[in-house]
Parts: structure tokens; sequence; C-alpha cells
């Protein structure tokens, strides 16, 4: 008898009880108890009817993920879904906690199923870069019908129980202990005959031209994906329930699955899902340091930085003070998160009382005074070093001495920020990311002193906020912003050379981001860098300037989109960024004014500068120890500035080039650009030893 899956007899009802934790993933063990225990159940003549359910907090949550990539483990999931699909005897699945992927696959195979309230179920595989493999494509049409099935597959989104039920997918929903009321309806169903098997009805397609339809929902998925294709395998696999008999859709599933699980796009995506876990683990912050309480937070600056602040911890239910200099900004700043939970109401992702409950959680002040009892205070404010040394130093004198105090700086010198404090321990870089109420992203920078309890808590509360928490060291951007810098110089100087916005944007749009450089300048403000550029000083004589364009875009009051011209002209109350001939001209201009003579660019030659200079820069900040691992910075660039998830982030895209051939690019253009090139010393030593990035962070983590 397996350990993890054991029969239990309950009168004529067998409970077979699926306990490996802490998710129940289908690992070898449980598909071997599972068969065993289906024979005996199926063997025994006492009992009438089965429940398959699971111990813990979950159902079956899917696959043991840790077993992709090696060679196949006996007894395949095909087989103990098989053994459901064939079974004499009804059988009840149980669902509590999540059901997801082969834990789902696993449920529509069974007769009936019974979910917990509270349950939720899916099937998540695209997300992974895959498609469900153990005939989820086969039976969820079958059995809820084609267009509602292909949402769910495509997607990989969740469902709650109660639109389970309302789609088919549960038979009933329990109230109370789980296991009892299975086992209830078991017995109120352990004699209706035939029994129902979702593989023997057929998939039911609403739409009168199944062609069309699917045709349709391919070109949907192609625009969608930006290049991935796992949901044009989806899409293929549901197709053949509508065109093909059972066993030949499965076969066909098995043939698209298998693809995928070989493909770049799958790999990166489970590179993906490790990272964002790895990305939790502090080598030097241990599980048992202390954490501090936080559920009171205040924000400083009432902007839209500040303002999305304070929605983020609203929405998860703490307490927020919102601070501003003077009463008028705080009333502006309030009205806005006003307006912005209204919108989300009239979008029906909110409901009105729960806007009400958010915002009653939000008070304004101007008194720094109302922030001494604040467990967290965050700092919103304009990217000005003596300001924020300002605010910090009242700060010290009016915050209880355990309180956080967070700057959310996106490029200044927290220890600069630090020490303008009595209590430099308990200061803490927080950089959400615009808008902060939606981005995923947190960097979370850790000073010279910032304590071990700091840096755990305010990991743990990233998750609690549902950011992805990532830490990262002091220097002049941290990770993101400093690899940004070199990713904006290359995209500038590439327009100076010879190519215009339109052809720069396309590329990287193609590659798989959703917008390119000039669009994202244009909906971020051209004047926000402008005023940053004018602040700082310009480069010596002789070392090139990549401002110059987008200066004199805005020195014209062409700002972007709040002014309906940038890079790009826009239609009165239209986003879609158009492409101007006044630009190109001015464009022209500023190449013959800097002494350029402007060439063909080649769309090659732009991806290869774009994505070579931040994965350069990406080398060097990991040879300094700003960011923990290459893996880290993966993250950084997939939750906060929209690298394409299939390619798995820049370190990890680089590592499927090639180091060897990105280094020798890069030396190359050094040799035509100048020392700006100069390749990272761990990029040389990687591309010399035929090492990667995902070697060297395996390495480090067992050092």
């Amino acid at each position: 008898m397996s350990n993890v899956v054991q029969l239990e007899k309950r009168g004529s009802v067998g409970i077979i009880w699926v306990d490996n934790p802490p998710v129940n993933a289908l690992s070898q063990a449980v598909r071997a108890g599972l068969a065993s225990e289906l024979r005996r159940a199926f063997d025994d003549s006492a009992l009438t009817a089965i429940v398959l359910a699971c111990r813990g907090r979950t159902f079956i949550a899917g696959a043991d993920i840790t077993e992709f990539g090696k060679g196949p483990l006996e007894p395949p999931l095909q087989d103990v879904i098989r053994a459901l699909d064939a079974s004499p005897k009804p059988i009840v699945a149980a669902l509590h906690g999540t059901a997801l992927g082969g834990g789902l696959e696993v449920a529509l195979a069974c007769n009936y199923r019974v979910l917990s309230r509270d349950a939720k179920c899916g099937l998540p595989e695209v997300k992974l870069g895959i498609l469900p493999g153990a005939g989820g494509t086969q039976r969820l049409p079958r059995l809820i019908g084609v267009e509602r099935a292909l949402e769910l597959i495509v997607t990989g989104e969740p469902i709650s129980a109660a639109r389970a039920l309302t789609l088919g997918i549960a038979d009933a929903l329990v109230d109370g202990d789980l296991a009892d009321g299975a086992v209830r309806f078991a017995e109120g169903i352990a004699q209706e005959r035939p029994l129902p098997r979702a593989c023997e009805k057929p998939a039911r397609l609403s739409e009168p031209d199944a062609a069309a339809f699917f045709e349709r929902a391919e070109q949907g998925a192609l625009k969608r994906s930006r290049g991935a294709r796992a949901q044009s395998r989806c899409i293929q696999a549901v197709r053949a329930s509508v065109e093909l008999p059972f066993e030949d859709g499965l076969r066909l599933e098995r043939r698209l699955i298998e693809e995928a699980l070989d493909s770049r796009e799958s790999a990166a995506l489970r590179h993906v899902f490790f990272a964002e876990r790895k990305a939790a683990k502090i080598p030097d912050v241990s599980q048992d340091t202390p954490t501090l309480p936080v559920n009171e937070v205040a924000v400083l600056g009432a902007g839209t930085m500040g303002g999305g602040i304070a929605m983020v911890f609203a929405n998860a239910g703490m307490n927020v003070i919102l601070l501003d200099r003077e009463q008028s900004y705080v009333d502006k700043g309030l009205e806005i998160i006003r307006k912005n939970y209204a919108a989300t109401v009239a979008k029906k992702r909110l409901s009105q009382s729960e806007m009400d409950a958010r915002l009653g959680r939000i008070r304004g002040t101007t008194r720094y005074e109302d922030l001494a009892g604040a467990d967290l205070v965050i700092e919103a404010v304009f990217e000005e070093m003596a300001l924020k040394q300002e605010i910090f130093g009242k700060l010290s004198e009016v915050c209880r001495n355990d309180a956080i105090l967070a700057t959310n700086t996106s490029t200044l010198d927290v220890n600069a920020i630090a020490r303008a404090t009595s209590r430099p321990e308990q200061v803490i870089g927080l950089h959400f990311f615009s808008p902060a109420n939606v981005m995923r992203l947190l960097e979370i920078v850790r000073g010279e002193r910032t304590s071990k309890p700091v840096i755990r808590t305010s990991m743990q509360l990233a998750k609690r906020v549902g950011k992805v928490g990532v830490l990262v060291g002091v220097c002049y951007g941290f990770v993101g912003n400093r690899m940004l810098h070199q990713y904006y110089r290359e995209a500038q100087f590439l327009i100076q050379e010879g190519a215009l916005p339109q052809q720069l944007d396309k590329v990287i749009t193609d590659f798989g981001f959703a917008m390119g450089p000039c669009a994202t300048s244009d909906l971020a403000g051209i004047d926000v860098g402008w005023r940053i550029r004018k602040a700082q000083p310009k480069p010596p004589p002789g070392e090139r300037y990549s401002g110059a364009v987008p200066d004199r875009l805005a020195e014209m009051g062409r700002f972007g989109q709040k002014t309906s011209a940038g890079f790009y002209r826009y239609e009165p109350g239209n986003r879609t960024p158009l492409a101007d001939p006044e630009v190109e001209a001015i464009i022209l201009q500023m190449s013959q004014e800097l002494g350029i003579t402007r060439r063909p660019i080649s769309d090659e030659e732009i991806l290869e500068r774009c994505l070579y200079a931040m994965i350069n820069e990406g080398a060097k900040i990991l040879d300094e120890g700003i960011a923990l691992r290459a893996s880290d910075i993966d993250i950084v660039w997939l939750n906060g500035y929209g690298f394409p998830a299939h390619r798995g982030g820049p370190m990890f895209h680089a590592d499927t080039i090639g180091l060897a051939q990105v280094h020798d690019q890069v030396r190359a253009f050094e040799k035509q650009h100048g020392k700006v090139w100069t390749p990272a010393r761990l990029l040389t030593e990687l591309a010399e030893r035929g090492g990667t990035f995902v070697e060297l962070d395996a390495r480090r983590a067992q050092q």
C-alpha cells in the first residue's frame, strides 16, 4: 500500500485519499498509489461507489513540475486516467483548495465532481508553454462545450466553485465537511446507470461554422501571444475534440504536448516559474529571522505614484495614511483614487461595497505627527535627494523607533537617504512600478545597514500585497532602471544613426514586448526623462549623448500622449501611435547637427543592440552583487518592464542564444561604437568557458 495514497471504507463507499504535501502534486508515488488503490476499490464487491479526495489544504494542484525534462516514470498519468474512464463503479471527485492542471484532468475523468465553496479549478498549462496533456483538451469541451472550454484552456485562468457549477464542471457544491458531503452524494448516485463519462460525449460547439470559429480563435491568439506558440497548440487540440474521435484527439494532444515540452518557449516559462520562487529566498536572511508587524501604512506624496501605493495596501486590507504638504494635493490624490476604484466598479471587476471599504481604509493628512503610529512609512515624492533627506530627517523625529522607513526612489542612493535618519537599520527601498496598483514588481533595495528583520518583513509584505518582491543592492537605477538606461541609450543612438521610431518599435514588439521604447516614452511622458537629464552633467566632449532627439521633442512641447504629440502623433481620444513626418524631419536635422551620416539599419542590428546592451549591463550587475541571481534579473524585467515571458527574461534569453555568440557581438559593437560596449567581466568569463547564467545560479546556490 502506498504511503501517499490510501483506501478508507465508509460503509458501501470507498474513499481514496491522496496525502502528498504540500500540494498533493501528481508525483510518481501518487500515480502508482492511485493505480493500486483504484484496483483494490474496483475488486471490493462491498463497495458500490468511490470518492477521490485529498488531505491537507488542497486537492491535486497539478503535475510534479520537478519531473519535467526527465525520462518517463511509470505509471504515466494517462494510464491512471484510463482506469478512471473505465471504472465499473461511479467515482466522485471531491475538490477543495486548488484543482489545477493534471489535478483537474483527473477530476474530469471521474463520473461526478463535488466542490467545497472555496475551491478553485483550472487548466493553467499554457502559462508553462504547454497544454493539458492528460485528456483535458478532449474531455472539457465534451463536458461544458467548446467555447467555454477553449476560454479556460487558452487563458489558463482558474475559476471559482460557483462558476464551475454554472459551467457544468461541478455537479454540486458542499457545505461543511467535504468528505462527508461527497460520501452522501456518492451514496445517492451509486445505482445510477449508465455512468456519465466525459470521454463518451460529443463536443458541443454552438457556432455553426467550426472552421471559421477556430480560425478567429487562432488569429486572436496570435495577436495576444506575440510569438508564443502554446495558445495556438491549445486551440489545435481543442479543435480535435470537434473534428476527431476521442482516441484520435488524445493522440494529437499527446503529440502537441511533446512538441511543446521540447520547445524553448516551455523551457523559458518553466524557468520563470522556478525563478519567481527562488527570488523569495535570501541566502543570509533565514526563515527564523523575526518579522515586524505591518498593519498601518503611511504614504508620503499624494501624486500618481503615492496614490497607487496607497491603493496597493488598502486593497490588501491595511489602513493607510496619505500625506502631502497641502490639503489641496491630498484632496486631489484622494479623488484620483476614488475615480480609479469607480472605473474598476464600472468594469464589474469590483463591487461598490468593496470600493467603499477600500476607500474607507485611506485617510489624508498634512501633519507629520499623524504618522506616529504607522508601522511602515513609504516616501513617494520627487526624485530629489535633498528633499528626500529632509523628509527622512522628519520621519526620524516623529515615527516609532521600530517603524520601517521606506523610499520609493527609482534611482537614488538609498544609503545616502538612510544617513539622514538616526536609524539607518530601519531604512529600505521599496521601489514600486507605475501604475503601482497594477504592476506586479517590487524592487526591494537593501541598504548597507538595513537590518535582516526589515528585509524579511519587506519580502513577506510584497507577497501579502500581491507583488513579486526581488531583493537588489544599491547603485544608480538598481537593477531594472540601470539596464533600462542602456536599452534606451542604444534605441536613441539607432535613431540618430538611421532608424525611425516606427521601425525601432516594430522590431521590439515583434520580439514580444507590448510596446517599443519610443511608444513607451510617449506613454510615460518625454518631459519626465528630459527634466532628469537637465539636472545631470552632459557627457564630456567626444562622448555621444543619447538624449538629443527626445530633448528636442520636449523643447518643442511634444511630451507624448498627454500633448497628443511625441515620437508619434495621436488623434484626440485615441492612444494609437501614428507616424509623424514632422518627427522624421526633426530626426534628420538632429543627425545632421550631430555630424552623423545616416545609413540603413537592419532589424537584426536593432534587436541585437537593444537586447545585448541590457544583457551586458545585467552581467555587470550580477558580477557586482547588485542582484543575487541572474534569474532575479529576469524576474525584474518580466514583471516590471514587459520582457516577453516566453523568452524567459534577458539573462535566460542570452543563454538560449549562447553566451559566446552574445560576447562576440558585444565585442564587435565595442570596436564600432566605443567603450560603452566593453564586455562585462562575467560575460567574458562565462563565454570563454562555455558557461551559462542558469549554470552560474545553480553553482552559487550550492556554495
